[in-house]
């Protein structure tokens, strides 16, 4: 099942994608007599999806997606994880080795960013590049888990491009704030549920820069897989529900390119993972200091 955040007729809401056809959440309430919760994080974790996935196979899709704005898949996860050098090539590419171990990035959630929206470069960051990963959805609250019981903890599966500012993370010399601008954590469209995944680490996926082929690769080049990922994980941190780690991204980012190559206002990106869909976002140069304002 293809799950989606939504904006459809002005309110937030959330339903299953078939095509180019979606079911929302009050469509599957109707067709299904299950009063289904508003929120898609109750809906996801919460047993709904559970009671009504065998309920669904007749379900109607009566509406557009091209009606609906795709939104991210969750909201506000508590933990965005993102694996570094975890493909021996991009790893080879920075003149590195692959770690046994995950070596990992907390990304904050105020980077988040659908598919279909801008990616905001502030104009002091010169060498903006792209990274496309698979990323999976924690569906269960775990710690300390084994392997064998990390498939059991995946709900799913989605499109991620963890973006990163070259100058800002080579001159911190570690990553948190060259990946943590507002916007750089595109994701998405949807959530694939981990049913329809046969085997997650033999997904092909791509990434094109306006039309450029640019990272073409499969995800049975991962260096970690997952189950040991989420086990090692959980050996550090507690993991909720909603909570993403994204698995890391082969080679062919602009890394250690010639200047001029990195991403630019204007261009476009498509990531492609088999099976899940494509991402598609614009790079738009911004001005920061023009955007200055509190939030209440």
């Amino acid at each position: 099942m293809k799950i989606a955040r939504l904006s459809y007729d002005n309110s937030e809401t959330y339903g299953f994608v078939n095509g180019d056809k979606v079911a929302t959440k009050d469509e599957i309430t109707y067709q299904t007599g299950v009063p289904i919760p508003q929120s898609i994080k109750d809906f996801l974790f919460d047993g709904w999806y559970d009671e009504i996935k065998e309920k669904v196979k007749d379900l109607s899709y009566n509406e557009d997606v091209s009606n609906c704005k795709i939104l991210t898949p969750i909201p506000n996860p508590g933990k965005i994880i993102c694996l570094a050098f975890n493909y021996i090539d991009h790893a080879e590419e920075q003149g590195l080795q692959a770690p046994d171990d995950p070596s990992i990035v907390l990304k904050p959630r105020t980077a988040l960013n659908s598919s279909e929206s801008d990616i905001e470069c502030p104009n002091f960051v010169k060498q903006l590049d792209y990274e496309v990963e698979l990323a999976l959805i924690i569906g269960k609250n775990c710690k300390n888990i084994t392997e064998e019981q990390a498939q059991e903890a995946v709900f799913g599966y989605m499109i991620f491009n963890d973006v990163s500012a070259r100058d800002i993370q080579f001159k911190d010399k570690q990553f948190t704030r060259g990946k943590g601008f507002d916007t750089f954590a595109p994701c998405g469209p949807w959530i694939t549920t981990k049913d329809e995944i046969k085997d997650p680490h033999n997904l092909k996926l791509t990434t094109k820069i306006n039309g450029e082929i640019r990272q073409n690769s499969s995800t049975k080049k991962m260096f970690i897989r997952i189950p040991e990922i989420v086990s090692k994980i959980s050996r550090v941190m507690t993991l909720e529900k909603g909570d993403i780690i994204s698995t890391g991204t082969p080679a062919g980012v602009m890394l250690n390119k010639p200047d001029g190559e990195f991403l630019k206002n204007g261009d476009k990106i498509e990531m492609e993972i088999e099976g899940l869909g494509v991402l598609k976002n614009t790079i738009k140069t911004i001005a920061s200091q023009d955007r200055s304002f509190f939030i209440k």
